[in-house]
């Protein structure tokens, strides 16, 4: 009796691990006929829009079917990091380019794709030539840009603008004075969701980039001659904000309030607050859900710095927001840069037109007039420079968004969060 209670465990448990492997399996790169791709691409129409290229890439590669799947940012990121440690990835993924994709590429997980651009020259050449910037390591590229060009500017309520007599400002002192004068009126001056602390980062960053310009976070940020995380523009870059802070800049709460739920966004509809500093994908987000107020927005660059060495036309963002990638398991390298062409093809482009995004390609035409501006801004820029946290390795961009929030709470000096920075660099978590 108790050998045929063994017997049956025995079974069930072969039967168990069976359907784990399976399940496992499911999803991932391990057969020719089948092509996994995954991506973070879960807002607007895009999901369909991606959708409808897969359709077209089955069509046209008969026998071969692809299984997506679109996952939000954060859970996507832990979901990719799982699968790349368990030796079991997408065929296709994307990502944010920068640091996180350079770990991936660094251990040998990702297909170099540079051999395959060159066989399809009229399909690298429609791509703006700094989009290649975030996927590129050694001379070798990594991934394609995908979905949409996006700098931060500020976003401002222009009937309050009016109300006050206000114009957007272009220098630190005009800014200073705005805040001023909207809180004199008891409107917040900018809302800010700092629960995600990314939203944050972005005062930081164009604060270092106008006070000292790019070569200062570069020179960080590679460990180059001369270059660290406690040069005195990170820190004066610290006492900025905490200027701000101090001057009442922020509607109460800011560092609880969370970005992904529209706690920032709300505060713009009620007229709470009068400015937004966040990515031009903010615009595509407020026509959908607020079309009305749509209407009221306009944007203004980040003001420039009074003796500053930055460049008032540089911006902050990316050339791409997304790039697809091939893990180097993939078993069909081929027929996966296939997928990504179609993924990326005129009509995938045309799609992200029509989503209010702008496609990271020459020639776009834009009928929006706000994006059309943005399309101006981004050309006009000397340089864009990638978001930190995506630029940097994952570890060290969490660590810079975390002293980002301390600095907003007031929780840090400005020096000690520079000298802390520059500690976590140096102890190789970058």
């Amino acid at each position: 009796m108790l050998a045929g209670k063994l017997s049956k465990l025995v079974r069930a448990a072969t039967y168990l691990a069976a359907i784990w492997t399976l399940s496992a399996g499911i999803g991932h790169a391990q057969s020719d006929k089948v092509i996994v791709e995954w991506d973070h691409q879960t807002g607007g129409n895009e999901p369909s829009n991606l959708q409808a290229a897969v359709a077209r890439f089955e069509q046209a590669n008969s026998g071969t079917k692809v299984e997506s799947s679109h996952v939000l940012n954060d859970p996507y990121k832990a979901k990719l990091k799982i699968a790349f440690g368990a030796s079991q990835p997408p065929c296709v993924f994307d990502t944010w380019g920068g640091g996180g994709l350079r770990e991936y590429v660094k251990s040998g997980q990702v297909a170099d794709l540079t051999p395959f651009l060159k066989q399809n020259q009229a399909f690298a050449d429609r791509f703006l030539p700094t989009s290649w910037t975030a996927v590129t390591t050694d001379g070798k590229i990594y991934g394609i840009p995908e979905e949409n060009i996006a700098v931060a500017v500020v976003f401002y309520n222009k009937a309050l603008f009016q109300k006050y007599r206000l114009s957007p400002p272009t220098t630190w002192p005009e800014l200073m004075n705005v805040v001023k004068v909207f809180n004199a009126h008891g409107v917040a001056p900018f809302a800010l969701a700092n629960k995600n602390k990314w939203t944050g980062s972005m005062y930081y960053m164009y604060l270092v980039d106008r006070l000292g310009g790019p070569g200062v976070f570069q020179r960080a940020a590679t460990g180059a001659a001369g270059g660290s995380f406690a040069d005195p523009v990170f820190v004066e870059a610290g006492k900025y904000i905490q200027d701000l802070v101090k001057a009442g800049a922020f509607a109460p709460g800011y560092n609880g309030l969370d970005y992904d739920i529209g706690g920032s966004r709300r505060l713009l509809y009620s007229g709470r607050a009068a400015m937004e500093l966040m990515g031009t994908w903010e615009a595509s987000t407020i026509r959908k859900e607020n079309p009305s107020f749509y209407q009221n927005l306009d944007f203004f660059p980040f003001p420039s710095i009074p003796g500053g060495k930055g460049d008032p036309r540089d911006v902050v963002g990316t050339v791409g927001d997304s790039f697809l990638s091939i893990s180097s398991q993939c078993q069909d390298k081929a027929a996966a840069f296939r997928l990504i062409q179609t993924l990326t093809d005129d009509d995938a482009m045309k799609g992200r037109v029509a989503d209010d995004r702008i496609p990271p390609i020459k020639n776009v035409a834009l009928t929006d007039p706000l994006m059309k501006r943005v399309q101006a801004l981004i050309e006009q820029a000397p340089s864009v420079q990638l978001w930190y946290d995506q630029e940097l390795t994952p570890r060290l961009g969490e660590r810079h968004k975390d002293l980002a929030q301390a600095l907003f709470g007031l929780s840090i000096t400005p020096e000690a969060a520079a000298q802390q920075m520059q500690e976590a660099a140096k102890s190789g978590t970058h």
